[in-house]
């Protein structure tokens, strides 16, 4: 049994919705044999079988996993309903929030496998906070130039570049002009509709 494998903790994913009835219907649905899934997201057959039959509960890091494979998010996995979130957000509608000097706007609706950020980044904020989570990260300037540093690569983004990069490589983000940079910002999460903003946890400076 490989670490994927291993039971968690006690208590560990016994909020967890039942998954057992979404799983085997999702993974039909794209097109993959047990066998297939199971090799993909790291498991054995017999794993994936039991999660399918309820015998066992997925961690969360595994629904995640299985979500991308399947093609879908983590709250379809869960059972949860989407038809009654809309699917338009409207300009007057999103709310700012502010944090560590940046402020963020709402671009997507919440509780989905995705969270969609409009982000505005003054200069002289933030420079020296690095980045570290699962997940991945899209980003494309709007307006300004953009730091971005991934592992020990420096990178100077202007208006209309993009990036696109594993968020478990550790990155940071800084204004290279007095007047800040915005940016559109989506990145992937297990996070629940009253989630707050994954700014990631503080791990020193690059060098």
């Amino acid at each position: 049994m490989n670490a994927s494998e291993a039971a968690p903790p006690a208590g560990q994913g016994d909020d967890l919705p039942a998954v057992a009835p979404q799983l085997r219907a999702l993974r039909r649905r794209a097109g993959l044999t047990l066998e297939a899934a199971a090799r993909t997201a790291g498991l054995s057959p017999a794993h994936l079988s039991r999660l399918e039959t309820g015998g066992r509960q997925p961690s969360l890091p595994m629904l995640l996993a299985l979500a991308r494979i399947y093609g879908t998010t983590v709250s379809e996995l869960l059972g949860e309903s989407v038809a009654d979130r809309d699917a338009v957000v409207r300009a007057a509608d999103m709310e700012p929030t502010r944090a560590g000097g940046w402020t963020y706007f709402q671009a997507g609706a919440p509780g989905r496998g995705m969270q969609a950020l409009r982000v505005r980044v003054p200069y002289g904020t933030q420079g020296d906070i690095v980045r570290v989570h699962p997940g991945e990260e899209w980003l494309y300037v709007l307006r300004g130039r953009l730091g971005l540093r991934l592992g020990d690569t420096a990178h100077l983004l202007t208006p209309g570049d993009s990036a696109h990069f594993d968020s478990l490589t550790p990155h940071r983000l800084a204004a290279e002009d007095h007047d800040g940079v915005e940016l559109l910002f989506v990145h992937t999460l297990l996070q629940s509709p009253t989630a707050a903003l994954c700014l990631g946890p503080l791990t020193g400076e690059l060098s």
